[in-house]
């Protein structure tokens, strides 16, 4: 039997009275006052996340770059010094082995992989190496850091005040090194919330014990709080963000999963041959946005059909917090896919109506107008 991991923070959630589930091999918490009222603290305020449940894995070596330009949909030489960049790694015939950010620091680089996929990515990367002759070796430093992400309107006026980098000049998906209430991190103008917000990356895990509570402090006149995994899905599903687990479950491509904005076509790269096929047949299922018009809340799996055809499958779904309504991403075929559409989910043995709209669910300025 596997041990469940934890976070080297487990303790400070129990203190703030986390109830916590079992995600991608770790105990994480999944709430500690409400999902509603974490979920809309982030998008009016602030709300600190730990997201150690996340990899991080460092690529170095004099070709690093041409790693990551080979092993992602994404052209390394393009990514400057201190930014950072969203991208996929796929296997030869174009599924997504995972979605991940890259950083960009100095001589080398940092990769974050999703929960539990770490190794697969450490391996994969190595392994490429060696059969390309790329002079650079993947690291799995996972269990070396502690990630925290802050979101939300006052993320920013929160962390300003723990420290002297000037955060106005971390553009967005920037990342640098810098000082936090004198722990040095990794900061990056990143999130999963489609708000305002930062992720820290900390090592070693101990000094982000008391950068928690210092982030809490901080942010006290906002009326900042701890967020769990529950709030941090329901966020990130308003905004259309895609959680690996779900959207690339039974090999899905970027195609499929609507990301071919992220790839750069103009360079080789693994699984770049069998995406041009796709393309050209056209007659894939993808990721299409559908709000509920009846009541019901959709869940990862229920059936989408149109004239009591299936035509889909839902990969996320739930009941937004912000417009009170059912949302779902689905797979669904080419032929639906229209604005304004109207599609049936089944839920629990009855059709519920949901229109087909353009993403994302949860527009910028929502939480001013509401």
């Amino acid at each position: 039997m596997t041990m469940v991991k934890k976070s080297p923070l487990n303790n400070i959630h129990k203190e703030f009275g986390a109830k916590f589930t079992e995600f991608a091999g770790f105990e994480m918490p999944i709430q500690f006052s409400s999902i509603k009222d974490e979920h809309l603290t982030v998008r009016k305020t602030v709300g600190l996340f730990d997201v150690s449940h996340m990899s991080n894995v460092w690529i170095a070596g004099k070709e690093a770059e041409e790693l990551i330009t080979l092993t992602t949909v994404e052209d390394a030489s393009k990514i400057k010094d201190g930014m950072s960049q969203y991208t996929a790694i796929l296997r030869e015939d174009g599924t997504i082995i995972d979605d991940t950010i890259f950083m960009h620091l100095g001589g080398k680089y940092m990769i974050i992989p999703n929960a539990g996929m770490s190794d697969e990515v450490t391996r994969w990367l190595n392994e490429k190496a060696e059969e390309h002759n790329i002079s650079a070796t993947a690291e799995d430093v996972s269990r070396d850091y502690v990630i925290l992400a802050i979101q939300g309107p006052k993320s920013r006026e929160t962390l300003q005040k723990l420290t002297d980098t000037d955060l106005k000049t971390v553009g967005f998906f920037g990342c640098q090194y810098v000082d936090v209430a004198g722990v040095d991190c990794i900061i990056s103008h990143t999130g999963y919330t489609g708000e305002l917000g930062f992720e820290l990356q900390i090592t070693p895990p101990k000094s982000a014990e008391e950068l928690f509570y210092k982030i809490i402090d901080a942010g006290k006149e906002f009326g900042i709080k701890p967020i769990g995994l529950g709030a941090r899905d329901t966020l990130r599903l308003e905004k259309c963000f895609l959680l690996a687990g779900n959207e690339f479950e039974g090999g899905r491509t970027p195609l499929e999963a609507t990301m071919s904005w992220a790839i750069n076509w103009d360079h080789e790269f693994i699984g770049k041959d069998a995406l041009l096929k796709q393309k050209e047949k056209g007659d894939y299922h993808r990721l299409t946005y559908l709000e509920c018009i009846d009541r019901g809340i959709p869940r990862h799996g229920f059936e989408v059909q149109k004239e009591g055809k299936k035509i889909g499958v839902v990969s996320s779904g739930t009941l937004s917090p912000c417009l009170n309504k059912g949302l779902a991403m689905a797979y669904v075929h080419p032929d639906f896919r229209e604005k304004d559409g109207v599609l049936d989910i089944v839920i629990r043995g009855r059709q519920v109506k949901a229109k087909v709209v353009k993403p994302p669910f949860v527009k910028k300025d929502w939480a001013k107008q509401n």
